[in-house]
């Protein structure tokens, strides 16, 4: 068997190589694979020894050669191939092992320079990769360290088939498309107005199942955007479910819109509770009196670190998960004893920041926007006299709270805490009458002054 050997990530790779050797390859290799392969132990050939060529410009061009991709591309099925091939004095590959220049990695770091993004361009290696999965029939192709196992179980076992030649060739091409797409995101910066719309997403796990239990669903995540659900951690709890991440995403957006201490409870990807307060703790009660019913069995997200007394307002309420900048050890020990409460942490919480644009699919396509904006109330336009400050904070709050509902959205507040909140309806006249029925509860449970009370 011979082998195209070129990769950045070496993980697992003598692993993955050395059985296969004591049966009988024969390896071809490129600058750093090339030494790291002689280092142990390995017997191989330099690429350049079958180009009849150095490497050049800085390692740029090395596998870009006839020698090399003649032997990539060239279908063992065809007799017109194999004449060419030897013809041209080219032999095949039967297999190749590659991946990529850290992009990513690069990408991620924010001491990169732009000439740093563009040294971390591979051009050689989607373009052998990208041959190979091509012709997948005659060449084995395996892009990542995680077939590694499986790959050589079945060759050993000499039982790889055309599906499974297949499936690694998708993969190939799924791959180099994700980097190209974290590429342009990156590169693009700021500019969403591309005629291509390119998002590197990756897995990052498997659902349960998706908004009802028939259907599947997964987790995909953009390591290029920041301050998102995917980096929070888990303290304890079942397993996050679909519709718990539409929820979760709901309530850390409202909650990480406010800039004082909030906690907001989502039910259904709409605010049912919604309060600020000078403390966490005084958000955490306005907002389970906002409406004490519809909390029930939902999702809770505040902005503020939650120690024990804030953590106490919960006791008696089923919820699925809570959200915070963090918690602390008694906190943490008081949720303890709710077993299936998932309880996450999420520094970023606790920063007022504009939401990245969104995009929603539609049938055969999608539509991205930008997200929504706060305008600053000095550019507002007032009716009659302008409100003083703490009826201002107020207006503020529920405009907030207002663009987190569904539309048509009616949002009636009270000093920092909502008390009427009409969603999802038809009509805006329904959605006044459902606001104004839940704020007649609040007054009624609460006794609120209604006149003169901002």
């Amino acid at each position: 068997m011979r082998v195209l050997v070129s990769t950045s990530d070496k993980t697992g790779l003598i692993e993955f190589l050395k059985p296969l050797a004591a049966k009988g390859l024969e390896l071809v290799s490129t600058g750093g694979t090339y030494e790291y392969l002689k280092k142990n132990d390995f017997n191989v050939s330099e690429v350049s020894e079958l180009t009849k060529f150095p490497e050049v410009l800085d390692g740029r061009v090395k596998t870009l050669h006839p020698n090399v991709h003649m032997g990539l591309l060239a279908d063992k099925s065809n007799p017109s191939h194999m004449e060419q091939m030897k013809q041209h004095n080219v032999k095949c590959f039967d297999m190749v092992i590659g991946n990529l220049y850290p992009f990513e990695k690069t990408a991620l770091n924010a001491e990169s320079t732009f000439e740093d993004l563009i040294e971390n361009i591979d051009i050689g290696g989607p373009s052998f990769l990208r041959a190979s999965a091509k012709n997948y029939k005659s060449v084995i192709v395996v892009c990542s360290p995680q077939d590694y196992s499986w790959v050589q179980k079945k060759i050993l076992a000499e039982s790889l088939n055309d599906d499974d030649r297949k499936k690694l060739a998708l993969k190939v091409y799924s791959m180099t498309s994700y980097y190209d797409a974290l590429i342009v995101n990156k590169l693009a910066g700021s500019d969403t107005d591309l005629e291509y719309l390119n998002l590197p997403l990756k897995k990052k796990q498997t659902l349960r199942y998706g908004e009802n239990a028939q259907q599947k669903a997964n987790w995909y995540v953009n390591p290029l955007q920041e301050k998102t659900l995917s980096d929070a951690q888990v303290h304890q709890g079942k397993e996050l479910s679909y519709n718990n991440l539409l929820d979760l995403e709901a309530a850390t957006q409202l909650a990480q819109s406010m800039p004082m201490p909030c906690c907001v409870a989502v039910k259904h990807n709409n605010p049912c509770g919604a309060a600020s307060g000078t403390t966490i703790d005084e958000a955490a009660k306005k907002s389970i009196l906002s409406d004490p019913k519809s909390i029930f069995g939902g999702i809770v997200a505040c902005n503020r670190p939650v120690d024990l007394k804030t953590a106490e307002h919960f006791k008696d309420i089923f919820l699925e998960c809570i959200i915070a900048p963090g918690f602390s050890q008694e906190a943490l020990e008081f949720f303890s004893a709710k077993k299936n409460l998932r309880v996450m942490s999420l520094p970023s919480l606790s920063n007022v920041s504009i939401p990245y644009d969104n995009v929603k699919s539609v049938a055969g396509g999608v539509l991205c926007q930008t997200a929504d904006r706060f305008t600053s109330p000095e550019t507002w336009t007032y009716l009659s006299k302008k409100p003083d400050e703490n009826l201002q904070q107020t207006m503020i709050f529920g405009e907030r709270v207002c663009a987190a509902l569904k539309s048509n959205a009616i949002a009636i507040v009270y000093r920092g805490q909502s008390v009427g909140l009409g969603m999802g309806q038809v009509n805006r006249v329904d959605a006044v009458k459902h606001a104004f029925e839940r704020m007649k509860e609040f007054c009624s449970a609460n006794a609120v002054v209604k006149e003169g009370s901002g």
